[in-house]
């Protein structure tokens, strides 16, 4: 009798449970969870945040690691652009931290090693800019192949130059586009829109936009391009891509455009093929050392260049790439708190299954060694519990399993999976 009696009342305590958590739209309260904005991000991203019922805190820059290490302490998701840098010791002190949402395209500003270990997803941008940088691009190709940069400059310094000298028309001229990604595929749709010819080179095959023509090799391009674009990302394969063999292998009078990642060009190696009229200009919107404020103080041997246009990192600055940006990483950052969904995070397993009515689903990030789910199935099965849905999904490192189970027991389920040993995070959603 009494054990009857003592299970009654267990089921009592359950269902009290499930109805005060019917109350609470997640397993932490909402209006407790912290966001913290770097770097000045879109007030899309903000406005998404504060809809939602969640604390958001913005700062206009980026912080040094040691005021970064404080600021994050408490912190459940934190927003950075490109020069905050998320360090394995900030995330080591981020005690709370749940996910990390690059407002940029870029992410080697963050430990994605470290993030991944964690079981911290790291989320990006890589849709929101596309047209805002190929349209810098174009403009760019047209300011080149007609001085426009040092006729400005003159103008300003109240010296009229009149003259055609080695300003041309960019249609039929042929536009090199190196790495034939998302940006990439814009510049050339542009560009042939123009008049233009144009051919690409990628490492991975990459399906033609329009009349755009693959190349075998990066060399063969160089050789045929009045204009060479540049559109990869930051690696050690792509580090100084760009240098002195490189620029002797374009054409004479080509001119070179970086707005991808600043070590991909070899800087001085490029001031001396200019300085030696070997190429016709340059436009360089990225650099392997950026101030990281506002200011006087940028230093680079391309400063005072003929036919050189540089700019300060703002490719896709503009007001709305910026707000679809703020838009599309806030999406994402949500959809990972409030449904565990992981698609598009750049250094985790990627799910995303529907949420299923009427169920508490339990996030579960663990190290990927053998044994985990016969472990966690044990746990499953001692409590009786009925699972509705279950995805599990690996990297070589860590898996992360959603499942969908009762409500019941859910709690229980997820404090006995909390303890395994090879459990690096566990979370619940009611």
């Amino acid at each position: 009798m009494f054990h009857l009696a003592l299970e009654s009342k267990r089921c009592s305590l359950r269902r009290v449970k499930a109805q005060d958590l019917e109350q609470n739209p997640l397993s932490y309260p909402k209006h407790k969870i912290r966001v913290l904005l770097l770097e000045g991000i879109h007030e899309s991203a903000r406005r998404m945040f504060e809809d939602d019922g969640v604390q958001v805190q913005l700062l206009p820059t980026a912080l040094e690691e040691k005021e970064l290490i404080e600021a994050v302490r408490d912190v459940h998701l934190i927003g950075i652009r490109s020069k905050t840098q998320v360090t394995a010791a900030v995330i080591e002190n981020a005690r709370r931290l749940l996910s990390v949402g690059c407002f940029c395209i870029g992410t080697n500003q963050v430990d994605l090693d470290a993030c991944n270990t964690r079981g911290i997803p790291v989320f990006n941008a890589p849709f929101s800019n596309t047209r805002s940088v190929a349209e810098l691009i174009i403009s760019e190709v047209v300011g080149l192949s007609r001085q426009l940069g040092d006729r400005n400059r003159e103008m300003h310094a109240g010296d009229w130059q009149k003259t055609a000298k080695g300003s041309r028309e960019v249609r039929g001229k042929t536009l090199g586009i190196v790495g034939y990604g998302r940006i990439g595929r814009q510049v050339g749709v542009l560009a042939e829109a123009m008049g233009m010819q144009v051919v690409f080179f990628d490492v991975v095959s990459q399906l033609p936009m329009g009349n755009n023509r693959p190349l075998a090799s990066l060399d063969a391009l160089l050789e045929v391009s009045d204009f060479v674009t540049l559109h990869v990302p930051a690696s050690t394969e792509t580090r100084n891509m760009m240098a002195a063999p490189q620029l002797a292998r374009m054409k004479q009078g080509a001119c070179l455009l970086n707005l991808s990642r600043g070590s991909v060009v070899d800087i001085p190696a490029l001031a001396e093929a200019l300085d030696k009229q070997h190429l016709g200009g340059a436009a360089i919107d990225v650099f392997p050392a950026e101030p990281r404020g506002n200011g006087p103080g940028f230093e680079s041997p391309l400063r005072g260049l003929k036919n050189v246009i540089l700019t300060p990192h703002v490719g896709g600055s503009t007001l709305e790439a910026q707000e679809a940006i703020g838009r599309e990483v806030a999406t994402a950052l949500l959809k990972f708190l409030n449904a565990g969904a992981t698609t598009g995070a750049v250094n985790f397993p990627q799910v995303d299954p529907p949420v299923q009515s009427g169920r508490h689903r339990i996030l579960n990030v663990h190290k990927n060694v053998p044994g985990v789910l016969t472990n966690i199935h044990r746990i499953i099965s001692d409590l009786h519990a009925n699972v509705e849905g279950q995805v599990l999904s690996t990297d070589p490192r860590v898996g992360y399993l959603v499942m969908d189970l009762d409500r019941a027991v859910s709690e229980e389920v997820k404090a006995k999976i909390a303890e395994l040993d090879t459990s690096i995070s566990t979370r619940i959603l009611y």
